[in-house]
């Protein structure tokens, strides 16, 4: 029988109903306790590193929760975090990073409505990632709705219905189905698992819109050392602000072009207004990654290096199925 250890932070699959609004309050113990069947097929130890409301985490959880799993690694063949929805696919992105190379199924769930409603998903949701956390290889995932997800490639997309989280541009890795484990992929990772320390959080995103200040661009100069900047389509950068695109690009900021839009990637070789930008400034393009795969590979990147063409190289080196170029 496998051994599971169930690390729970709080979030909406833990809440219970306060004068102000759902606030997390329940204990592993009682999330354990709406889920007997889960005994039938893995032993579970329960710790409870931090209560918070999802909305509430910071990179800093991140790193508390990647050591976590590494001072347990040895104890336990896989590892189930509920987590609330709302940051779940930045922590599951980031973890990716922070863990590489796991074959122990590091599974990252939540719900919809808290555990102990009649009409919750929160109890299949749990159910189903101690099931597949128990099955054999996977990496750090995401379980919910009966889907399992690269860490990588999840976003919330809905944000009440049951199926609230989608894979985007990448295939689901399995579904749970009948209390069954339904493999579509293999496990990417091999080797023994290695664990980094080191997030650089001055990572900024700046979102385009028509008609937005120049003055935006001038912030990120003294706030952050790697900016994010979400452009229209496939990419590009309006001739308004190209001037302050230089100036960041002269005070060694790395700076990503990305696409608001999550489905099918960027490409600025297309335009005129992407393919000058990138070829002048020697821009990074997250092409098909997520935005929260984007943000957590750039402060796990700017964490391990400062040199330029070193950054680059990391960025560009595929983790958990977060970049196919």
């Amino acid at each position: 029988m496998k051994k599971i250890l169930l690390i729970a932070t709080g979030g909406t699959i833990a809440s219970q109903k306060t004068e102000g609004g759902l606030a997390p309050g329940l204990s592993p113990g009682e999330l354990l306790r709406r889920v007997p069947d889960a005994r039938a097929f893995c032993q579970i130890d329960t710790v409870q590193p931090m209560n918070l409301d999802s909305t509430n985490i910071t990179p800093g959880h991140w790193l508390a929760l990647a050591a976590l799993i590494e001072e347990n690694y040895g104890k336990y063949d896989g590892f189930v975090i509920c987590h609330g929805t709302d940051t779940l696919a930045y922590s599951g992105a980031a973890l990716s990073y922070l863990i590489q190379g796991t074959r122990k199924p590091i599974v990252l769930t939540g719900a919809q409505k808290p555990i102990d409603r009649e009409d919750t998903d929160a109890r299949q949701n749990l159910l189903d990632s101690l099931r597949y956390a128990s099955s054999g290889d996977s990496g750090v995932c995401i379980v919910f709705g009966g889907h399992v997800i690269a860490g990588t490639r999840a976003r919330k997309t809905r944000t009440k219905s049951y199926n609230a989280f989608s894979s985007i541009n990448f295939p689901d890795l399995a579904e749970i189905r009948d209390h069954r484990v339904v493999r579509f992929l293999p496990c990417a990772e091999s080797g023994s698992p290695r664990f980094t320390h080191t997030l650089n959080t001055r990572v900024m995103l700046l979102k385009l819109i028509p008609g937005l200040p120049t003055e935006a661009f001038a912030s990120a100069t003294a706030c952050c050392d790697g900016l994010i900047i979400e452009s229209y389509g496939v990419g590009g950068i309006p001739d308004a602000y190209l001037s302050q695109l230089e100036a960041l690009a002269h005070a060694g900021k790395t700076i990503v072009l990305a696409t608001q839009v999550p489905q099918e990637g960027s490409d600025l070789s297309v335009y005129q207004v992407g393919h000058r930008v990138k070829e002048r400034y020697r821009l990074l393009e997250p092409y098909d990654m997520t935005l929260e795969s984007t943000v957590t590979k750039l402060m796990w990147v700017l964490g391990q290096a400062d040199d330029p063409q070193e950054i680059r190289r990391l960025f560009y080196t595929p983790v958990n199925h977060d970049l196919l170029f």
